[in-house]
């Protein structure tokens, strides 16, 4: 009973709503949509009158839209930080949308704890990827989270930002268990959880499933335990 309880703390409405708010990323990145847009599609299902899908968290619709806005100057960061080991764009998507929920908190929600911000991300990767994915997603964020003030400062000046970017990663070494030569971001697997289950678990999850507290993550596990 009180282990469960404390899993229930931890894993409170933000840590679902970060959650939910990585599998729009994801999924918008993989249909090559705006994430915007599956949010407002995401509200209209969910008013029908009989909804198929979950409504979408306050939370959720904040980090949605707060990264979709500042995408460009959050892979500047990403990129500069992440660049002598690995390059951004040949991270696994669902890598990349941790990091972009995670770096927004961390540099726009001042009302988030950077350290929280760092240990959910760090917990969603060991649930969607795998241990070599939260390693590098918690090293990537620390090395952020120990210029925080200077990012803030900098991200008040977004077109300055994009004026020192570099004009490209590309020559940027890939990452270190990548071994192919020309890897398309959209056949990337999940090592522990299979995207596309979780994004159609999400379709068919009904609301009142949702008012018991269930997360997308264990939808998609019952999902697969039943093929």
């Amino acid at each position: 009973m009180s282990e469960r309880r404390q899993d229930y703390k931890r894993h409170g409405s933000r840590y679902k709503a970060r959650m939910r708010a990585v599998d729009i990323l994801f999924e918008a990145e993989s249909r090559d949509v705006d994430p915007v847009a599956i949010i407002d599609d995401r509200h209209k299902l969910a008013r029908d009158t009989n909804p198929i899908v979950a409504p979408v968290a306050e939370y959720t619709e904040t980090i949605i839209n707060g990264v979709a806005v500042e995408l460009d100057t959050l892979d500047v960061f990403l990129a500069e930080h992440i660049a002598e080991t690995w390059t951004l764009g040949r991270l696994p998507s669902v890598d990349r949308a941790i990091l972009r929920v995670a770096s927004w908190e961390m540099i726009y929600n001042t009302d988030v704890p950077v350290t929280t911000a760092i240990v959910e991300a760090v917990e969603i990767a060991s649930q969607y990827s795998g241990d070599k994915s939260s390693a590098y997603i918690n090293a990537t964020l620390d090395a952020m989270a120990s210029k925080v003030e200077t990012l803030r400062e900098r991200a008040a000046n977004p077109e300055a930002v994009l004026a020192e970017a570099s004009e490209s990663f590309d020559d940027a070494p890939v990452a270190p268990w990548d071994d192919s030569d020309a890897l398309d971001d959209s056949d990337e697997d999940f090592e522990s959880v299979d995207a596309a289950e979780v994004f159609e678990a999400e379709e068919t999850v009904e609301v009142s499933e949702v008012a018991e507290d269930s997360e997308v993550s264990k939808v998609s596990e019952e999902k697969a335990d039943e093929s």
